[in-house]
């Protein structure tokens, strides 16, 4: 490769500096994890009283949002291990993207599970009393190991790319140049290293797959051992994966629109990664359509007493316009856009994964709080507000305030780090010159 071409691809791919845009969302972001924070510091100082839990929903939007999370964090495992395992070299700009919408999801599920704790001080008795029966035990371990394997995997590949910031210095700011020497200066391009490395990231790439599957099955397990209607299910553990499969390529599909404009990287995340993008989203929202239909149609089919109530409220009663807005938004009409050609060029398909994000997360909350309203045994002789449950403000904006906050990592990252791996693209694009020639 020419000089000059490669260094367009590292002048190309280097990351930028906040425009005005750039700064007003971060502000955004800064503000709703600011009324977050404070909302949380109201429920400290005053317990969860301040929140719309009660003894009937106990967990409400905050295990909504947890499971939102662990949800859309089962990304990384698609993209960077499954496809990189295929040698599908069209994934390579998603790989970051995936793996840093990973990290952050999975570091925001722990942090939204320490808030809906009403005593978070007693977090370490999960450590110490912790019983491997419960399968609360069970999700805190998968959490860790995926955490950390997904760190990993998001930090091997970027070895190279720190050794390209390294030569850059003086170009950046210093405290940017004293990151990227902290953390890569070891890296000196040598075929050992390039050797250890890509051995270590396709072992990475095995063991997160079996770890991704674990951590939502075991997730969906939190519900399906009890006896309550509509968690007591054999179908949930696929049910939660194909689900979390589906809005992990939507956040993705969003992210690549939204990097692609701000960054000017219409050369590198292509219509073709739109088009092909779009081919698994539709495939995944079809099969999550197929488990939501055998979700439902059997206990409708037998209508039990307990899952009669609890199907009637979903169909038509009083969920059933967020019920069907969540299946709309996050399956049907996704499938309609992406099933045709033009559906899938940059715009509509931002729109599809859109409309499967927003209507994952409600799908999520649809899961949790109407279960809770239909116990086994009658509400009787409890206050009103226990019969229904809505959030309150600072239940709202603690939760919006964590879906910031995971934004905004991601904001960070891409201001930090090169959001497209720039050693990847050029090696990969002297390969397709070499062949070429």
């Amino acid at each position: 490769m020419e000089i000059s071409a490669k260094n367009k691809i590292i002048q190309d791919l280097l990351p930028q500096k906040f425009g005005k845009p750039g700064k007003i969302w971060v502000s955004i972001l800064l503000v709703f994890c600011a009324v977050g924070m404070y909302a949380y510091y109201r429920q400290l100082t005053k317990g969860l009283v301040v929140t719309g839990l009660r003894d009937y929903v106990s967990w409400g939007i905050y295990i909504s949002n947890f499971v939102f999370f662990v949800a859309i964090s089962l990304v990384g495992s698609l993209i960077t291990a499954v496809l990189r395992l295929s040698d599908v070299h069209w994934s390579t700009p998603l790989t970051r993207i995936a793996e840093i919408i990973a990290v952050s999801a999975i570091t925001f599920a722990s942090l939204i599970i320490i808030v809906d704790m009403g005593r978070p001080e007693r977090f370490y008795n999960l450590f110490i009393h912790g019983r491997l029966q419960s399968p609360i035990m069970w999700d805190v371990i998968v959490i860790t190991t995926y955490f950390f394997v997904s760190i990993l995997l998001l930090y091997f590949p970027l070895l190279p790319d720190l050794a390209i910031l390294i030569q850059l210095k003086g170009k950046t700011t210093s405290w940017l140049d004293r990151l990227y020497h902290f953390l890569g200066s070891f890296w000196k391009n040598t075929t050992e290293q390039i050797n250890i490395s890509n051995k270590a990231v396709n072992i990475l790439s095995i063991t997160i797959i079996p770890v991704a599957f674990a951590i939502h099955t075991v997730t969906s397990w939190l519900f399906a051992t009890t006896y309550r209607p509509g968690w007591d299910s054999t179908n949930f553990g696929a049910y939660f994966i194909s689900g979390a499969f589906l809005v992990g390529a939507g956040g993705v599909i969003v992210a690549m629109y939204v990097f692609r404009k701000s960054y000017k990287l219409e050369n590198y995340i292509t219509d073709a990664h739109f088009d092909k993008m779009g081919k698994v989203l539709v495939l995944l929202a079809l099969l999550y359509l197929y488990f939501n239909v055998n979700e439902f149609l059997v206990p409708a089919f037998k209508m039990k007493k307990s899952e009669e109530e609890h199907l009637l409220g979903l169909f038509t009663g009083e969920f059933a316009i967020l019920f069907w807005f969540a299946i709309t938004t996050a399956m049907i009409i996704p499938i309609i856009i992406l099933l045709f050609k033009g559906g899938r060029k940059p715009l509509p398909a931002f729109i599809a994964g859109v409309l499967v994000v927003i209507g994952s997360w409600f799908k999520r909350y649809l899961i949790v709080t109407p279960t809770l309203l239909h116990p086994f045994l009658p509400m009787r002789d409890v206050p009103a507000n226990y019969r229904h449950y809505f959030p309150p403000w600072e239940e709202w904006a603690i939760a919006m305030g964590s879906l910031a906050g995971a934004m905004l990592v991601i904001t960070f990252f891409a201001r930090i780090f090169p959001i497209i791996p720039i050693q990847e693209t050029i090696t990969e694009t002297e390969e397709l010159a070499h062949e070429k020639v």
